[in-house]
């Protein structure tokens, strides 16, 4: 059986500004980018001309920073900072 990288899995304090979107913490890392996902594509923030930038409504722009479109990749590193 592999090894999982319990560090990975570890349920993370979130911030208030974060909860607002993915809920209530703790919860791991994981989830948080889960649940993120599930919330983009339900209130359709994805940039339709290119599917990897996201377009900030008032919760996630708290998320990130004050940015109002944020890439894929970007978000991660944004979305660390609420986490602790």
């Amino acid at each position: 059986m592999p090894k999982t990288n319990s560090a990975f899995m570890k349920p993370m304090k979130i911030s208030s500004d974060l909860a607002a979107v993915v809920g209530a913490g703790p919860m791991p890392r994981s989830e948080v980018v889960k649940k993120l996902w599930v919330y983009i594509k339900k209130h359709n923030l994805q940039d339709p001309t290119n599917k990897r930038n996201i377009n900030a409504d008032e919760h996630l722009k708290k998320v990130f920073g004050g940015k109002k479109t944020v890439n894929m990749f970007e978000m991660t590193k944004l979305v660390s900072v609420h986490l602790s």
